[in-house]
């Protein structure tokens, strides 16, 4: 068959773009999953060892005293959880119900959860009594933007070190230990799903604005696993009866660990090792010792890692495949870790509303450092111009990434008008800049939000960040622009250090930048800082930083 796209001729042999994914609800693909790998380990969470077959059961009694406590068809159901075992029974409980799940962060502030829950309409919230989380979710209730919150008792699991755990109230007919919903008989049906019915409301990052609800259907969601799938075993198809085993340190209510760790896994029979949070010494244990096989982390974890003194002398011989998602990898943090421990970290792109998946890193053949690699299998993208999202550009012209696919998702949750604005002729306008070059291979300079207009220059903050990170001293950096009387904007750079570096003065950054970036793009302020803002999943946020500077505009 002739080769349709630029890509395509990248692709090694055995890796086919075209894909036809199944066409199942997810409690389907969850019960696919068990009927092949019912026997093995599914989750190790904290010592306790979960097979696929008691997974199974657990959720089947989660979906039946749901349903026994009256859950609807369609109904939604927010998910207030960290990475313990009550998140995949309660995500698949929910679904298995008939129910759809809405996502939570544990970090969100409780104007975000009000905001989350006002919007998709939830008036049931499943959350666990580690640390602050059970008393945040009873001030919900007590306010009314909740009617029934269900606890699970992470204490069935150990203590959790550093966490508290508090007692699942009792007395309360709103409040009800989530334990108890095993109790429940199993019912002579199931409600009956198909594909195209809404399973998630998954809420954008909300790095520049209030989250909007992406809907995903079973079907967006299992697109997603198929083209990982394809996209992975077409290049290096693995042993099936070899055990993986995977450190789930992400967390599962974000869209990228949700399908690449959650769903995709599950397909591939692998073991999760699951952590509540990112702890340096405990990923090391899982790589030394549990000899883990596979580690996806984002950027924040490389950064992190790469701080480690003596990580050049640690033992990462077991892992097969390192990958960073969530956010845009600087080029710097990658090759650093690369020259310290020998492991090249893959990566791609993807958004909340692709379901991840978007493009990847070749596993083999080419690969360009700067780029974020190729469309994934069944994945169409284009560059258009940014004044005019109809025209196509031509290799190498920068604009705005547009993608198509069977994973991409039905829009925004009440919200018509902007979820008209953001597709043209069949494509999703992703709001990232970039370029694709002769090869098909996929390079982003930006996001069209973040962009800096100076002196009528069109100057891209990630690239200016890119080079910084090149500096020894520099740990994380994030760049916005700032009012310019001259130019009307202007690149700010705000600086984390690394452990015992000296600050260095603006002059000696734009000395050390002098060969990296242009002089347009050349910061003109410069402000360091114990700590920069970021998301609940460790994203680097701008938004804190862009609305104190507007403060500090409007207040002089």
């Amino acid at each position: 068959m002739a080769r349709k796209f630029a890509w395509e001729a990248s692709y090694p042999p055995g890796l086919v773009w075209d894909i036809v994914p199944p066409q199942i609800s997810l409690p389907e693909h969850l019960q696919n999953c068990i009927t092949a790998h019912g026997h093995r380990l599914f989750i190790d969470y904290r010592g306790v060892e979960i097979s696929y077959a008691e997974f199974g059961r657990k959720v089947h009694q989660t979906a039946a005293g749901l349903l026994a406590l009256g859950l609807k068809p369609g109904e939604k159901v927010a998910l207030y959880l960290p990475n313990t075992p009550y998140h995949p029974f309660s995500f698949f409980g929910v679904l298995k119900a008939g129910g759809v799940v809405v996502h939570l962060s544990p970090l969100d502030a409780p104007r975000e959860l009000v905001h989350k829950l006002t919007d998709s309409g939830a008036r049931i919230l499943i959350t666990t009594n580690i640390g602050p989380m059970l008393e945040g979710a009873q001030k919900l209730l007590a306010g009314g933007f909740i009617d029934r919150l269900i606890v699970g008792d992470d204490a069935v699991y150990g203590p959790a070190p550093g966490l508290p755990i508090v007692a699942v109230p009792e007395g309360n007919p709103a409040i009800l230990n989530f334990n108890t919903l095993f109790d429940a008989v199993l019912p002579e049906t199931w409600p009956v799903l198909v594909p195209t019915d809404l399973a998630v409301l998954q809420y954008t990052g909300g790095t520049t604005g209030l989250p909007k609800g992406a809907m995903h259907t079973h079907a967006t969601l299992g697109a997603s696993v198929a083209i990982y799938d394809q996209f992975y075993e077409g290049q290096t198809p693995e042993d099936k009866n070899k055990k993986l085993r995977v450190i789930a340190v992400l967390p599962f209510f974000h869209i990228y660990a949700l399908v690449v760790l959650l769903l995709w896994q599950m397909k591939r029979g692998s073991a999760l090792l699951l952590h509540l949070r990112f702890d340096v010494d405990a990923i090391l244990r899982d790589i030394e010792v549990k000899r883990a096989s596979y580690f996806p982390g984002v950027p924040t974890m490389w950064i992190a890692l790469n701080a480690v003194p003596g990580i050049e002398k640690r033992d990462f011989s077991s892992l097969k495949h390192v990958a960073s998602g969530g956010a845009p990898l600087p080029v710097e943090v990658a090759a650093r870790f690369e020259r310290l421990v020998g492991k090249r970290i893959g990566g791609g792109w993807g958004m909340t509303e692709t379901a991840s998946a978007g493009a990847g890193h070749l596993m083999e053949g080419i690969f360009r450092e700067d780029s974020v690699g190729v469309p994934l299998p069944g994945i169409e993208a284009q560059v258009v111009a940014l004044n005019d999202p109809a025209r196509v550009l031509s290799v190498g012209e920068i604009g705005e990434l547009r993608v198509k696919g069977p994973n991409i998702f039905k829009g925004y949750y009440n919200k018509p008008a902007e979820t008209a604005k953001d597709f043209i002729d069949g494509f999703f306008l992703t709001g990232d800049i970039g370029k694709m070059d002769a090869d098909g291979m996929l390079y982003l300079v930006d996001r069209k939000k973040d962009m800096i207009i100076s002196g009528g220059f069109n100057v891209y903050p990630r690239m200016i960040e890119d080079a910084i990170y090149e500096h020894p001293s520099v740990e994380e950096c994030s760049v916005i622009g700032i009012a310019d009387e001259y130019r009307g904007q202007a690149a700010k750079a705000f600086i984390k250090l690394r452990a015992g570096a000296a600050e260095f003065s603006l002059d000696e950054l734009r000395a050390f930048l002098s060969d990296k970036i242009g002089r347009h793009e050349m910061p003109s302020a410069l402000e360091f800082r114990e700590a920069l803002p970021k998301t609940p999943v460790g994203k680097l946020s701008k938004k804190e930083l862009l609305a104190e500077e507007a403060a500090k505009l409007n207040a002089g």
